[in-house]
């Protein structure tokens, strides 16, 4: 069998580099390492004023997309034209699927994803030598994709994660994945739902964990310490509705009314930032509580070093929105630290309760703070949820393996496609 030549993989994203997206840029750092050629197509400018260090290892280089419909609008305008006049049934065809999705939501994104999808075929794609495009987020990115498809010939594919799955209009999303020529996505329990919504369509849908760096987040002793007061208890977690950090910051309220010496660090920034804060205050945990904000790796290993627990609250938003399998509990058990956390989502298929980490249900206050304690007190779980929560995520959720699993359905889809002359 001759060596397979990869393709030149275009990536489009929301934005680029993201703090809270470092899974991503792993990921893309990864495939480089296997061999792929990358161009990345961003459709925001950064948020953050700094990266973590990994990104500056990404050799692709990267396209900004127009990103509001007023102020680019000539240039979205005269490149969609020029596409236009060139290939005018090709773009009628665009044209009606856009309007077609219109219809359903009455969203003017859908004619904004249009434009920037034809911005990228006329102005970006041909010099950029992609031959197979991928969005991750079946959002806006995989819209833009799906156009750019439409108007250019090449197969797409995409990766839905969370937020992007549970918040979209169902009918835009099953579309998408009839279209799509694979669907990859990062825990089973999005997967089965994924097929439950496809169903009709033969779209190849693949679990691939995620994963972490096991050589980044590790420990540095084998031997375990039991804590003592002040326990230093940790979150890492977006300050929205998702997390269910109300009911973290309650649960500490009842851990400190039941005289449990503790300092709780949260790492995260989001726009539930005043409300947290406004919260923290009426509860009285002024003094014994911090929000860092967002921070980069290096702080982050610090703050996981010096941890006792890492708790996390997890819930379903009033809007849908819930996590799939955060990687901030990953890289806890990766280093160390035990993990108190929901059952919800995909959150099972990594912490097993008893043995990896403890599981409680979501909004329930007195259950975590009862989990939280009994894992800081309880010397022969600790240690054992510990060592098994360690190997949990070595055997699993080895970001070096699962990159592999996703470079084998890259290299079967391109395959295929090359033998059989297909695309979307």
């Amino acid at each position: 069998m001759s060596p397979f030549n990869p393709p030149v993989l275009g990536i489009i994203l929301k934005g680029y580099p993201r703090i809270s997206e470092t899974f991503i840029s792993n990921e893309i750092h990864l495939l480089e390492k296997l061999g792929f050629a990358i161009h990345l197509f961003s459709m925001r400018q950064p948020r953050e004023n700094f990266t973590h260090a990994s990104v500056k290892n990404i050799r692709a280089p990267v396209d900004y997309l127009p990103e509001t419909l007023i102020k680019p609008l000539p240039r979205l305008v005269y490149h969609n034209f020029c596409l236009a006049a060139k290939n005018p049934k090709v773009y009628g065809a665009a044209l009606k699927t856009a309007y077609r999705r219109f219809l359903r939501t009455r969203k003017s994104a859908t004619i904004k994803h249009l434009l920037q999808a034809g911005y990228l075929v006329h102005r970006l794609l041909a010099a950029s030598r992609v031959t197979h495009l991928h969005a991750h987020f079946a959002h806006s990115p995989t819209s833009v994709a799906m156009f750019t498809s439409q108007l250019s010939g090449l197969p797409f594919s995409f990766t839905a994660h969370a937020k992007d799955i549970y918040t979209s209009d169902p009918r835009q999303l099953r579309e998408k994945i009839g279209l799509a020529q694979f669907v990859v996505t990062c825990t089973e329990y999005n997967r089965r739902h994924l097929c439950e919504l496809a169903d009709g369509y033969k779209t190849p849908i693949h679990r691939i964990y995620h994963g972490i760096d096991v050589a980044l987040f590790s420990y540095e002793s084998e031997v375990l310490k039991n804590p003592v007061p002040p326990y230093r208890i940790l979150t890492i977690a977006r300050l929205t509705a998702k997390k269910g950090l109300p009911t973290i910051y309650k649960a500490l309220k009842l851990l400190r009314d039941r005289q449990v010496a503790f300092f709780h660090t949260h790492i995260g920034g989001g726009e539930d930032r005043e409300k947290i804060l406004s919260l923290i205050r009426d509860l009285g945990l002024a003094s014994v509580t911090q929000l860092l904000g967002t921070r980069p790796h290096d702080v982050v290993l610090e703050q996981y070093k010096n941890a006792d627990l890492f708790v996390l609250g997890c819930e379903v938003a009033p809007d849908g929105d819930r996590d799939g399998i955060p990687n901030v509990l990953m890289e806890s058990m990766a280093m160390g630290v035990p993990v108190v956390v929901t059952n919800i989502s995909g959150i099972p298929e990594l912490v097993e309760n008893e043995k990896t980490g403890l599981l409680v249900h979501p909004a329930d206050p007195p259950k975590l703070a009862e989990a939280m304690l009994r894992m800081l007190t309880d010397a022969q779980l600790r240690n054992r949820v510990t060592a098994a929560g360690r190997q949990r995520v070595v055997r699993g959720f080895d970001n070096r393996r699962l990159v592999q699993e996703l470079a084998e359905v890259y290299k079967k889809e391109c395959r295929e496609q090359g033998a059989e002359g297909r695309g979307n």
